[in-house]
């Protein structure tokens, strides 16, 4: 697939079987892969490959999938989706608080990987797509620019990376902190309302007058519906 040339995904797990199943089934999805299974040689290898993406296990020999994470967040750009075969609540946490992006549990299905991984593209290296479309809109990364319904919309920076996030992850629900920390940055010292104030525009220019793309979850937050 023309679109996803040059996408590399870094497979982590000490399960060969797991390896060379994924590997394969991304290989034929167009993705350039490479596998470790230890945590030593998956930091040796991000360096030299450079992923995009990295799929990570928890509980490896040595070091473990949290301190890889917490290695790989530290110094890179990257995308992490960890696997664990515990569906247990700390450990979800505990991987999202050392910065990983996505969590499953295994065992889980391969089209929900793919659709995973593309979902973490989308938000983090939208520009390896050029023009994203999703539903209505259509996201032009390189230009910063948002058509809907084939119709630009005039925004300011910040009203575009507000938008950008909330449809790129349309059908979750995003608090106002989650928006903070995404759009305007961790070290933001303001109130939490401006958040209302650039969504209250977005609907304006939007033409979302009864809030049916834009909802308004009480004390949730923000979820982009699209059907």
């Amino acid at each position: 697939m023309k679109q996803l040339k040059g996408i590399r995904i870094l497979l982590v797990d000490d399960e060969s079987n797991i390896l060379q199943f994924l590997e394969i089934g991304l290989q034929n999805e167009g993705f350039e892969v490479q596998t470790a299974q230890d945590g030593m040689s998956a930091i040796t290898l991000m360096k030299q490959f450079q992923p995009h993406v990295v799929i990570l296990d928890v509980m490896m020999p040595g070091m473990d999938g949290f301190e890889v994470c917490r290695m790989l967040k530290k110094t890179e750009n990257v995308a992490v989706i960890m696997l664990t075969a515990r569906d247990e609540v700390d450990d979800r946490v505990k991987g999202l608080n050392l910065g990983a992006d996505d969590y499953m549990v295994k065992p889980f299905s391969f089209e929900e990987l793919l659709a995973r991984i593309y979902a973490r593209i989308r938000n983090q290296f939208p520009n390896l797509f050029g023009k994203v479309v999703v539903g209505p809109f259509q996201i032009d990364d390189r230009r910063k620019e948002i058509q809907f319904e084939n119709r630009v919309l005039e925004l300011s920076h910040t009203e575009y990376e507000l938008l950008k996030f909330l449809v790129l992850n349309h059908g979750l629900v995003l608090s106002k902190t989650m928006i903070l920390d995404k759009v305007w940055g961790y070290d933001f010292g303001g109130e939490e309302n401006i958040v209302e104030v650039y969504i209250r525009s977005l609907r304006d220019k939007l033409n979302d007058k009864n809030h049916q793309i834009i909802r308004t979850l009480r004390r949730s937050g923000y979820r982009v519906d699209l059907s």
